[in-house]
């Protein structure tokens, strides 16, 4: 209590502090970003296996081999197996995995077999310090600031996973959900009862837009993840900030997406999380200073 109350008189320290936590979180989120996608469809090819064992029009001599073959499947969690080289199986020992300094220190390749470690690690890390530094400037050391820090780097979590996969993971939407009532039941960002409406509102909008769009064009525009992200938003800062998330990541995703119809030529599916992401931690930070920017330009 005394080192939190430290934190809070000396705003200096407190920034330092939480940006080297933040360093140290990033190479967590690193993990997280990896692994839960390959944890995902691990445990979806042993429910496929045990779905169709159980079909009784499903003969053994088919379902039988499919069942031999999952069960060889190494078993994968946030911890196991120990991180290693993807190309030649090197396993990273503690000194390599300093966040940002081992990668500098390597030179960004690996220490055996020289391959490249891609740059993505170290720009989660510093992305993930940064973000840490800007909540704990912006709401302080306190039960606001230390629950905005676990909103913020779920969501850099969230934003990698989509941009490998175009996966946003229930595991972490659905907790995140859950815990932005919880805060907001202490009227931490807002009150309780915008949190709900929030929550609705958010899920409900994109809903209603896919809904529409594919009836019109027969095409699904958008995947179910995106209203889960948006209602985890909305939980969070409530309905009033919606149209803002919408309103950016929308120009956020459309200036992505031309830069990637350029360069690629046509038009592909890409993920729209990260931009729902990006712009909901706009909208956590400086909100309501851009609204309140806004609208006193017509007053």
């Amino acid at each position: 209590m005394q080192f939190i109350q430290l934190l809070q008189e000396n705003m200096t320290l407190a920034l330092v502090v939480f940006g080297l936590l933040g360093l140290c979180v990033g190479s967590f989120l690193n993990v997280l970003i990896h692994r839960i996608p390959l944890m995902m469809v691990a445990a979806w090819r042993q429910e496929c296996s045990q779905f169709m064992a159980e079909q009784a029009d499903m003969l053994r001599e088919h379902t039988t081999p499919l069942a031999n073959i999952v069960v060889t499947d190494t078993p994968i969690t946030l911890s196991k197996p120990a991180s290693r080289c993807p190309h030649c199986a090197h396993k990273i020992k503690w000194y390599e995995n300093i966040p940002l300094i081992s990668w500098l220190i390597l030179r960004g390749r690996c220490s055996d077999c020289k391959a490249a470690i891609g740059l993505r690690y170290p720009i989660v890390e510093l992305v993930t310090a940064l973000l840490s530094v800007l909540v704990i400037y912006q709401f302080g050391v306190n039960a606001a600031g230390l629950s905005a820090l676990i909103l913020v780097w779920t969501l850099v979590a969230l934003t990698g996973i989509d941009f490998d996969t175009q996966l946003l993971p229930d595991r972490l939407t659905f907790p995140l959900a859950g815990l932005g009532l919880a805060v907001n039941s202490q009227s931490w960002f807002v009150s309780p009862t915008q949190s709900i409406w929030g929550l609705l509102l958010g899920f409900l909008s994109l809903w209603v837009v896919v809904k529409v769009f594919y009836l019109i064009t027969k095409k699904h525009g958008m995947g179910q993840g995106d209203f889960k992200l948006l209602a985890v938003l909305g939980a969070w800062l409530g309905p009033t900030m919606l149209p803002l998330i919408i309103l950016l990541s929308s120009l956020l995703g459309s200036i992505v997406g031309l830069i990637l119809m350029k360069k690629q030529g046509g038009s592909r599916p890409f993920a729209f999380g990260p931009y729902i992401a990006i712009a909901g931690i706009i909208a956590l930070l400086y909100g309501s200073d851009i609204v309140n920017w806004y609208l006193g330009m017509y007053t």
